[in-house]
């Protein structure tokens, strides 16, 4: 049974509840405009014992002081190589080294972030009020949009995609974006704000619609903060208008007239997590080439089957199957 309560042919239209700030494009040319042009990269290289890989430790300095990191795997090639930036779902980490694989057996390199304050080894070094007793989304509101923790974390998406573009054997005209949730928030964000990516994947991206997330009500962990917010600080949605006013600067939907390249969106009609009709509201404002993968009986959870070879064969133009033929 669908998940939500908007039909199909209603989310095909749906563009969401709120528009884009007016300032919306200004603030963001701010914000990339401030960013150092040296974010202190470096490489340690990991010797893993394989002779056709290099495996990298990538660090840099992010917003906030904070140490960023990253995992690269790339080729050992002559030729220039693709590379595909992933991002993993919220309070994750980067993927286990072996699972990285799968690229470079492909002759494609991988660069797996580590999103700041979760799992993995980036630092969050920001100074927060209100609520931080559970999820990020909220954190920095009550300071204002400049301080948002998503804000740092997009820009910390941006720097990543320029550090490895200017690296040696990466062939910087095919930079592609993928990732889940979280991810899928991520990889949108990056095709929008870094006109260097060439195509962007996205399966059910989180952070989008705040709005209407609030209406659908609290049915899983990743967007509890928002609705204990109103529980415990303001029962009576008082701020309601100002505290999604400062949240419209980091939802994905807002970014999504900015996206310039291919992008392919998989959604799963049952995800119960991030309701299709929030996933709809970002495809139906990406004004590019755009392909949407509807997936009946799929939630919010791993698509092993089907979608694998429908994101590899939409980056790389290859024709593996997609599925049995009757």
């Amino acid at each position: 049974m669908p998940a939500d309560s908007m039909s199909i042919e209603q989310m095909k239209k749906y563009q969401g509840r709120r528009a884009v700030p007016k300032d919306f494009d200004a603030f963001w040319d701010h914000q990339l405009a401030q960013l150092p042009a040296d974010a202190h990269a470096k490489l340690e290289r990991r010797d893993f014992g394989l002779d056709t890989v290099n495996f990298y430790n990538l660090w840099f300095q992010g917003t906030n002081d904070a140490r960023i990191h990253a995992k690269c795997v790339f080729p050992k090639t002559k030729d220039p190589f693709p590379v595909v930036f992933t991002f993993h779902g919220y309070m994750g980490q980067a993927s286990d080294w072996v699972k990285l694989l799968e690229w470079p057996a492909a002759n494609v390199g991988i660069v797996n972030l580590d999103t700041r304050g979760q799992q993995g080894q980036s630092e969050d070094n920001g100074v927060w009020g209100g609520s931080t007793v559970l999820g990020q989304i909220i954190r920095g509101v009550p300071e204002g949009r400049d301080h948002l923790f998503f804000k740092d974390v997009y820009l910390d998406v941006y720097t990543l995609i320029n550090i490895v573009a200017a690296m040696d054997g990466v062939d910087s005209h095919r930079l592609y974006t993928w990732g889940g949730s979280q991810g899928g928030a991520l990889s949108l964000v990056g095709a929008a704000l870094n006109p260097k990516i060439s195509k962007c994947v996205a399966q059910y991206p989180f952070l989008g619609d705040f709005k209407r997330t609030l209406e659908m009500g609290d049915r899983d962990l990743p967007y509890d903060e928002m609705f204990r917010y109103f529980k415990f600080h303001d029962p009576l949605h008082l701020t309601e208008e100002k505290f999604l006013s400062i949240l419209d600067y980091i939802d994905v939907k807002n970014f999504a007239h900015r996206i310039k390249c291919p992008v392919l969106m998989l959604t799963g009609l049952e995800d119960d997590t991030v309701f299709p009709s929030t996933q709809f509201a970002i495809y139906n404002r990406i004004e590019s080439e755009k392909h949407h993968l509807l997936l009946p009986e799929y939630g919010h959870e791993d698509m092993h089957y089907y979608a694998p070879s429908a994101i590899f064969n939409f980056l790389f133009g290859t024709k593996f199957p997609l599925g049995p033929t009757l």
